[in-house]
């Protein structure tokens, strides 16, 4: 069982939350305490901080969270959407404090974003810390539901325009890179080879992607029911893709490389 603390003091946050946390010492406690009553816990396997809060001092978040593992709270501690420089800097802060330090990161990262290869995975490596990567699929960009001049989106799903994270997704997917890459690219090569997007966008990552068993790395995989979520999971086992598919990947992600920042 794992939880997460975000910082959602100040960012406006009103419609997706009625609790107010910043990184502070007193809030990191009080949003721990209130996510273990939540989940009936004593004890949770992970502990996220599932995003930088820049107004609280490094310093104190980590002790806060050192307190917590020396109570037997978390077993493994981890860090989601920060900067490689504040990876490393919470990384020797706590070495040199002896404090718990982070063991994972969770990152976006697909075949359609990966922007994080470049600087932050080295400094994965150097720590010591596993990626375990969300959105392998690119929210579900990577499938076939999506095409240019669409206009019309599923209600209550991630990409629909009517909620904070539908708007969030179509910053980040809906643009005319992003399509020419999908539909001019990758799925005439995927039609030709009898492939889904979604299975090329997986076997991408287990096969063709940088991340790596030895050092701990893990996919993320979601689904709006059980039947996709095993079909996820079976796309997962299969081998390395047809050269061709991966050469397609590869000439989407020289298309739309430059749009992205790695999220943060």
């Amino acid at each position: 069982m794992q939880t997460k603390l975000y910082p959602t003091k100040g960012r406006g946050m009103s419609a997706l939350t009625t609790e107010e946390y910043s990184h502070s010492a007193a809030d990191v406690r009080r949003g721990f305490e209130a996510s273990m009553k939540a989940l009936k816990a004593d004890r949770i396997e992970m502990f996220y901080l599932h995003g930088p809060d820049r107004n609280t001092p490094f310093e104190e978040t980590l002790s806060e969270v050192n307190k917590l593992h020396q109570e037997g709270k978390f077993d493994r501690f981890g860090v989601s959407n920060f900067t490689s420089w504040e990876v490393a800097k919470m990384c020797e802060i706590a070495e040199k404090n002896g404090w718990v330090k982070p063991s994972v990161y969770q990152g976006l990262y697909n075949a359609f974003n990966r922007s994080i290869e470049a600087e932050l995975i080295p400094c994965l490596r150097h720590y010591g810390i596993a990626l375990y990567a969300f959105q392998p699929l690119a929210g579900g960009f990577l499938t076939s539901k999506y095409h240019r001049n669409q206009t019309e989106y599923e209600a209550n799903s991630r990409f629909d325009p009517a909620k904070f994270q539908g708007k969030l997704h179509h910053g980040r997917y809906i643009n005319e890179r992003n399509f020419y890459a999908l539909e001019d690219i990758l799925r005439p090569v995927c039609k030709k080879y009898g492939l889904t997007e979604a299975e090329c966008g997986l076997r991408w990552m287990a096969h063709h992607s940088v991340m790596k068993n030895e050092f701990g790395d893990a996919v993320i995989v979601g689904a709006s029911s059980p039947e996709q979520l095993e079909e996820n999971l079976v796309d997962l086992e299969k081998g390395k893709l047809p050269d061709e598919v991966v050469e397609a990947l590869e000439e989407a992600w020289k298309h739309i490389s430059g749009v992205y920042k790695y999220f943060h």
